[in-house]
C-alpha cells in the first residue's frame, strides 16, 4: 500500500457492501450472489447480481431485492433464478425482464429448491395464522404457553403452472429445516425438528426423505446438533446421504456423518467420516454427477476436499490462503464458486475448478482493497504444555517489527469453535485493521477450542472453557512481549461473544492488561443453560447445569462472575438489547459485580439489536467507542493521525 494511500475509517467499514449467496447455475456458465448493506438501512438494500463464471464478462446487477429471506436457486436448466424478496418466492430470467412474485403466502417463505422436472419448486414456509390466531393478536389474548401456538415450518410444494402450494403431509408435525433433491430427480432429503424452538428443537434433529409425489417419507434416524448440508451421493449401485454436524459425545466440533439409505426398512449406522482428520469441514455441498465436496479449515488456510466413493473418505484437492466461506458447485463438479477471503483482499465472488485458480469475480468494495493496512503476519509457537499452535499478528500502519515495542490488543474469535483465519480484518467484530489504523498492535490467537486442526483440539473446551485455551493465549502474548513486538505495559484484551467471556475470564485470572472489551460476553454459564436460546447444550462448555444437586457446580468454577471479585482491569461492556443467544442478563450481572467491587467500567446498551449489531448508528458508535476506550487506558499511540 502506498503512503498516499487512503486510511481506513468507522464508515469506510460500515457503509460498504459485501457479497453474500454465491450459486452456481447447474451449466457451470453462471455463478449469481446478492450484495447486500452491511447496515440496515430502510429499505434494507440489497441486490441479484450474475457473472460469467470463467470471468469472461463483468457481473451485471439483475434485480434489487429488499430482503435477504432466502439464498438464491437456479432452475435446473439454467436459464431463470427463485429468490426470495419481502418474504416471497420471485423468479426472474437470466435473459432480462422483470422479476415476478410466485407467491403471497401470509407467513412469508423461507427457503426453496427447485425440483429436478422443472415444474415444481419445494418450499419451506411457516404456517398462516388462523382466524383465532389473528384474533388473540388483535385482542392481545395472547398469553404464552410453552410448547404450544407454535409456528410450524412445513414442506410445501409450489406448482409453477397453477401457483397452488400443497403441504406434504407424511411428516406430520414436524419443523422442516433443509431440504435437497436427489440428483437423479428422485426423492428429497429432509431434516426436520420435533419443535420450531431451537431447545430442544436442535436437538431432538432427524434425517428423512420424502417422495415428492407420493409424500412418502422414510426415516433415516436421529442426526446430531446443527446437522446440516445433506448430500445425496452414490456407490456400487445404492445411494447414501451425508450431512455436517456436531460429534459426540461431546458435541463440540464439526464432522461429516454418512448414512446408507435403505430400499425398505431401517437404516443402519450414521458414520464419521472425517473421524481423525486434522482439518475441520465447514461447508458440504452435493455433486450431481460426482462424490460431494467440502470445505476444511485447515489452520489458517481453507482446503477444498472431495469424498472418494471407493475409501469414503476426503481426499484433498487443493488449498488456498485464507478464508473460504459459501461452497456451491456445478452439476458436473467441474467448476465451484466462494466467498474467499486473503490478508488484504476483502471477501468476494471467486469461482474456477475445484484444484484452482479461482478468478475473482465481484469487486463489491474496492474503497477497501486501497486503504494503508497494517502488515499481517502469520505466527506459529508452543503452548505450555507443547502443543502446537497458530494466530496472525497485525502490526501498527507503517511500522515494521523493529519500530516495536508496541501497545498491544489481543483479540479472541468467537465460537468457541471459530478460528482466525489468514483474512482480512476490517469488520465490526474483527477489527484488527481498525486498530492498527490507530497504532495498536494487533494479536489474533487460535487457542484450541478453535476450528482448523481436528477434533481433539476443538472438544479440549468441553468442560475446561477458560482453562488451558486461556494459558494458550497467555504464550503467544509472552511470546510477542519476549520479540521486542508488545509493551508488556500497555496490554489489552478484547472479542466478542466467546471472545467476550475470554476478556472477562482474563481480567479475573490476571492483572497484567490495562483495558478490555466484553462484547456480548458470558459471565454465567448456568445462567445461560437458563436463559440462552440454545439452552442446555451450553452445558457441554461450561460442564454443568445448576440442578444436578447442590454445587458447587463445575460452571461455578469456569464463569467469570465468580472472579469478579479480582478484577482490577478497567472493562467496556457491550451488549444489543434484545440478544437471545447470549441474553443481556448476563452483562447486566457483570456490570453490577463491578459496580460492587469499584471497578471502572463502562456499561453500553443497543436498543433493538440482537447478537450482532446492525443499525448504522450503532455500528459506528461500537467502532468508536472501542477504540476510544483502549486509547483512553493504552494511552493514544499515534496522537497525531486522524481523529475517530
Amino acid at each position: 500500500m502506498s503512503e498516499g494511500a487512503p486510511k481506513l475509517t468507522a464508515e469506510l467499514i460500515v457503509d460498504s457492501a459485501v457479497p453474500c449467496y454465491p450459486v452456481l447455475s447447474p451449466d457451470s456458465r453462471w455463478v449469481a450472489y446478492a450484495v447486500a448493506a452491511k447496515s440496515m438501512q430502510e429499505p434494507p438494500l440489497s441486490g441479484l447480481w450474475v457473472a460469467a463464471a470463467d470471468g469472461s464478462s463483468p457481473p451485471r446487477k439483475l434485480t434489487a431485492v429488499t430482503a435477504r429471506d432466502c439464498v438464491p436457486r437456479w432452475a435446473p436448466d439454467s436459464s431463470s433464478l427463485f429468490f426470495g424478496s419481502d418474504r416471497q418466492l420471485h423468479r426472474i430470467r437470466l435473459d432480462g425482464g422483470e422479476a415476478e412474485a410466485l407467491t403471497t403466502w401470509r407467513s412469508g417463505i423461507t427457503d426453496c429448491w427447485p425440483l429436478a422436472d422443472g415444474e415444481v419448486v419445494a418450499v419451506v414456509a411457516v404456517d398462516e395464522p388462523t382466524e383465532d390466531d389473528e384474533r388473540r393478536q388483535a385482542e392481545r389474548d395472547d398469553a404464552v404457553v410453552w410448547g404450544e401456538r407454535v409456528p410450524y415450518s412445513r414442506l410445501r410444494l409450489l406448482d409453477l403452472g397453477t401457483r397452488v402450494l400443497r403441504v406434504l403431509d407424511g411428516l406430520g408435525d414436524r419443523h422442516v429445516v433443509e431440504v435437497v433433491q436427489r440428483p437423479d430427480g428422485g426423492p428429497l432429503a429432509v431434516i426436520s425438528w420435533a419443535t420450531p424452538e431451537i431447545e430442544p428443537g436442535a436437538s431432538t434433529a432427524e434425517l428423512h426423505t420424502v417422495d415428492p409425489g407420493t409424500g412418502a417419507v422414510q426415516d433415516l434416524g436421529r442426526v446430531e446438533l446443527e446437522a446440516c448440508s445433506p448430500a445425496w451421493w452414490s456407490a456400487a449401485g445404492g445411494w447414501h446421504l451425508a450431512y455436517l454436524a456436531y460429534t459426540p459425545p461431546s458435541l463440540v466440533g464439526l464432522a461429516v456423518f454418512d448414512v446408507t439409505v435403505p430400499a425398505a426398512g431401517a437404516a443402519g449406522e450414521h458414520r464419521n467420516m472425517t473421524a481423525g482428520m486434522t482439518v475441520c469441514p465447514t461447508h458440504l455441498v452435493q455433486v450431481a454427477d460426482d462424490a460431494p465436496l467440502a470445505l476444511f479449515a485447515d489452520g489458517l488456510d481453507t482446503a477444498i476436499y472431495r469424498l472418494d466413493p471407493g475409501t469414503q473418505r476426503f481426499q484433498r484437492v487443493s488449498t488456498r490462503a485464507g478464508r473460504l466461506d459459501a461452497l456451491s458447485v456445478s452439476r458436473s463438479g467441474e467448476v465451484v464458486a466462494v466467498l474467499a477471503s486473503t490478508s488484504y483482499e476483502p471477501e468476494d465472488v471467486h469461482a474456477g475448478p475445484p484444484r484452482g485458480p479461482l478468478v475473482r469475480l465481484s469487486d463489491t468494495r474496492p474503497e477497501l482493497r486501497r486503504i494503508r493496512c497494517g502488515t499481517q503476519e502469520r505466527l506459529s509457537y508452543k503452548a505450555s504444555d507443547g502443543l502446537d499452535l497458530d494466530g496472525l499478528l497485525i502490526l501498527p500502519v507503517g511500522k515494521s517489527r523493529e519500530d516495536g515495542p508496541f501497545p498491544l490488543i489481543t483479540m479472541v474469535h468467537g465460537g468457541p469453535y471459530d478460528r482466525h483465519a489468514d483474512e482480512f480484518y476490517a469488520g465490526l467484530f474483527s477489527p484488527g485493521q481498525w486498530l492498527a489504523t490507530a497504532g495498536y498492535a494487533v494479536f489474533l490467537p487460535n487457542p484450541r477450542g478453535g476450528s482448523g486442526h481436528g477434533h481433539e483440539f476443538a472438544a479440549a473446551v468441553a468442560g475446561r472453557v477458560g482453562l488451558e485455551e486461556w494459558t494458550d493465549i497467555v504464550s503467544g502474548i509472552d511470546l510477542l512481549i519476549a520479540d521486542g513486538v508488545a509493551d508488556p505495559d500497555r496490554l489489552g484484551i478484547g472479542g466478542h461473544s466467546h471472545g467476550g467471556f475470554m476478556a472477562a475470564w482474563a481480567i479475573g485470572q490476571t492483572g497484567r492488561f490495562k483495558a478490555a472489551l466484553m462484547g456480548a460476553g458470558i459471565s454465567d454459564w448456568g445462567m445461560l443453560v437458563a436463559t440462552g436460546h440454545f439452552g442446555t447444550s451450553e452445558a457441554i462448555f461450561g460442564g454443568s447445569c445448576g440442578w444436578e444437586g447442590p454445587g458447587p457446580h463445575r460452571h461455578d468454577q469456569l464463569s467469570p462472575i465468580s472472579y469478579a471479585s479480582k478484577v482490577r482491569t478497567p472493562v467496556l461492556i457491550l451488549h444489543g438489547e434484545d440478544d437471545t443467544n447470549v441474553p443481556l442478563g448476563q452483562s447486566t450481572y457483570f456490570h453490577r459485580a463491578l459496580y460492587r467491587y469499584g471497578v471502572e467500567h463502562e456499561f453500553v446498551v443497543y436498543p433493538r439489536e440482537g447478537h450482532g449489531s446492525r443499525e448504522r448508528n450503532h455500528q459506528l458508535d461500537l467502532l468508536r467507542r472501542t477504540r476510544a476506550w483502549f486509547d483512553r487506558w493504552l494511552g493514544d499511540p499515534a496522537p497525531d493521525r486522524d481523529p475517530i
